[in-house]
This record gives structure tokens, C-alpha cells and sequence, in this order.
């Protein structure tokens, strides 16, 4: 579904990813995984074009999309949720949620299904984003990201800073995300376990570059734990 091909990027003159590869499938989801400062989130920026790439390519069911502009890219089938829960403030729930259906053939529906995906956001939907938990911030920034429709989503840090019962209802709402198809994800992230129970296939970055990779699942955690040297 959604490809980096030797990728190299930074910035200025600083390069940080040094010709990393990744492949997100469809329908499952590509974890990648390593320590701050590994480049995990630089690596985010510059698939959805918030970077540019110094050479390799970005390529989305075949397409090449290296050179598009980030709006192109949402355009394509490309959704970020970058870390930090965020929204606008000042904005009510529903109105962060309309704001992106706006315009959409059928962004009424859009609204409802991620309502039913995230039903504790339907009692929040009067309250400003900027009073919510961050928690509850986080299932609206998904929800949001997901009123596009997008091919691939792709979250940084999406359990960083939340409560364990909201981190729950995450992770079952991004298993339950690709086992209805339609979907490929595109998962950063701290937790070992939640990741590689999730995921297909694994990445772990280290300095920019790709140390270890390997198919998902709970068997998986020793090797990258070994490879984290955790």
C-alpha cells in the first residue's frame, strides 16, 4: 500500500534518515519502533511531505508522490496524526470534527461512523477540544484523520501521555481499523507489545537507520528487544 523507498532526509544541511525503506501492507500494520532521537517521527514528516526527501521515493499503491505537497498527498489517501493529541482549542468537538468533513459528499456519515467508533466522543461533542483529556484529544485527532478516508493512516505516538484504560480502547480501535479492510497504518510507537501485537511487520530505527525488521507478533519481542537493547 504505502512504500518509502530509500529514503534520505533532514534539516538543512543536518541529514537524519539515511536511506531507510519501509512497506506498510494493506489492510495490516507496519510498525516502527526505536529510541528517542532515533528519527522515527522525521521519518513521518517526510512520507506525508512535511519533509522533503533528498533522494528516494514515497510511493502509495504504486504512485509516486514524492514530489506532492501534503494536501495532495491527504488528497491521495494519506492521514497523519503526529504526536501530541492535537486539535483546535478554542473549537468544539463537533466543530473539529466538521471542520474536516466540510465539503465532503458524505460528511455527515464520516461524522457518525467515527462517533461510533469513538462513542465517548458523542457526550463531548458541545465541550471545547482544548478542556478535554488527553485521551479523549487523541481518539478526536484519529477521528478526524479518519473523516478523509484515507488508504493509510499513520500515527506517531498515538498511547504517548494517555491513561491505561483510554490506551485500551486505542489499540482495540486500531486492531479493529484494519481488520474491516481498506486500511493499511502506518504505527510509531513506545510499546512494544501493543506494537508488535498489531502489527505484520516490524521496524526498529536506530541513528536513521534500520537496525532490525522482522514479522509481528509476540514472538517478535525478544528480538526487538535485543535489537533496542532493552
Amino acid at each position: 500500500m504505502l512504500q518509502l523507498i530509500d529514503v534520505k532526509t533532514g534539516y538543512g544541511r543536518s541529514e537524519v534518515i539515511h536511506g531507510v525503506s519501509v512497506e506498510v501492507p494493506s489492510n495490516g500494520v507496519a510498525a516502527v519502533m526505536g529510541h528517542n532521537g532515533a528519527g522515527k517521527t522525521t521519518l513521518l514528516r517526510a512520507a506525508v511531505g512535511l519533509l522533503a526527501c533528498t533522494s528516494g521515493a514515497v510511493l502509495l499503491d504504486g504512485e509516486d508522490l514524492t514530489k506532492f505537497r501534503p494536501s495532495a498527498r491527504v488528497a491521495r489517501g494519506l492521514a497523519y496524526v503526529p504526536q501530541g493529541q492535537q486539535s483546535f482549542g478554542q473549537l468544539t468537538t463537533a466543530e473539529n470534527l466538521q471542520l474536516v468533513a466540510d465539503g465532503r459528499r458524505n460528511g455527515r456519515r464520516l461524522i457518525d461512523e467515527q462517533l461510533e467508533l469513538f462513542p465517548a466522543l458523542k457526550e463531548l461533542l458541545p465541550r471545547r477540544a482544548g478542556l478535554l483529556s488527553g485521551g479523549q484529544r487523541q481518539q478526536l485527532a484519529i477521528a478526524r484523520a479518519l473523516i478523509t478516508e484515507p488508504k493509510v493512516l499513520i500515527l506517531d505516538e498515538p498511547t504517548e501521555g494517555i491513561q491505561p484504560s483510554v490506551v485500551a480502547e486505542i489499540e482495540n480501535t486500531i486492531l479493529a481499523l484494519t481488520r474491516r479492510g481498506g486500511l493499511g497504518v502506518l504505527l510509531v510507537e513506545q510499546h512494544i507489545g501493543f506494537a508488535l501485537s498489531a502489527a505484520q511487520v516490524y521496524y526498529v530505527l536506530e541513528s536513521g537507520r534500520v537496525t532490525s525488521t522482522g514479522t509481528g507478533g509476540a514472538a517478535s519481542e525478544p528480538d526487538v528487544r535485543a535489537a533496542m537493547a532493552i
